[in-house]
């Protein structure tokens, strides 16, 4: 049994699940996959379905019923696996903004010091191709702004691809994570930080998304802006519960 899950979540990524997931597999180093669907509408989940029966020992699938956000289909893929004896556990866009390649990079980071690996667009200027120049300004202002407000010395805490060891989401209190948004990323690099892991970063290229729709929308920003200044207070008046 391989030691590493990429666990990809879900909505209506028809256009890309297909690709993304034989990409992965094609790769020299052996991943299983969790796809988590948000009981897509355009049929995402019956395409996984069709490729469990190639890979029917690597790819699994979980289906909930209905759209509740990253942070949680990610909580529900991080619990998934805690159940079974993956010791590396990822996070992954379906949409191709990641390169699979860059995966072993992460989990080599891992084998090494890390705890948590985070495949970094900033850690070396800024590696962003096809986004817009207000896009860019909005996240890497977002990163600074991260940075200041919790003290982590990360470049890029936004940032959705990510490598955890196991023994991180197991003594991080999942429960208890709040962002249910892109903030979710946020939280749980900060919930590693304050427990002493060493998180480190990987720089990477990450590409915009040629198929499909971004799911960025206003009420995930104000989370963002806003949450992040209530976790940190939470985190210092409420420690025994954070």
């Amino acid at each position: 049994m391989p030691d590493g899950l990429v666990i990809i979540p879900t909505f209506n990524e028809i256009e890309n699940i297909e690709a993304i997931i034989k990409t992965v597999f094609d790769l020299k180093k052996d991943f299983h996959i969790l796809v988590v669907d948000d009981n897509s509408p355009d049929g995402t989940a019956a395409n996984v379905r069709a490729l469990q029966e190639q890979f029917s020992d690597r790819l699994f699938l979980e289906v909930r019923k209905e759209k509740s956000g990253l942070g949680t289909a990610y909580i529900h893929g991080f619990k998934w696996a805690l159940q079974r004896e993956y010791e590396y556990i990822f996070e992954m866009d379906a949409d191709f903004s990641h390169r699979p390649a860059d995966l072993s990079r992460l989990h080599r980071a891992c084998l090494n010091d890390a705890d948590v690996a985070v495949g970094s667009r900033y850690k070396k200027g800024v590696n962003v191709v096809n986004w817009p120049l207000f896009r860019i300004l909005l996240s890497y202002g977002a990163s600074f702004y991260v940075k200041f407000i919790t003290g982590m010395k990360v470049h890029d805490p936004t940032a959705g691809f990510v490598c955890y060891k196991r023994e991180v989401l197991e003594n991080i209190n999942l429960d208890a994570v709040r962002f249910i948004g892109y903030a979710f990323q946020i939280e749980m690099k900060f919930r590693a930080y304050l427990k002493g892991y060493n998180i480190e970063e990987v720089s990477i290229i990450f590409t915009d998304r040629i198929n499909g729709k971004s799911k960025m929308n206003s009420a995930i920003i104000r989370e963002a802006i806003f949450g992040v200044i209530a976790m940190k207070f939470r985190s210092i008046f409420f420690k025994k519960s954070f």
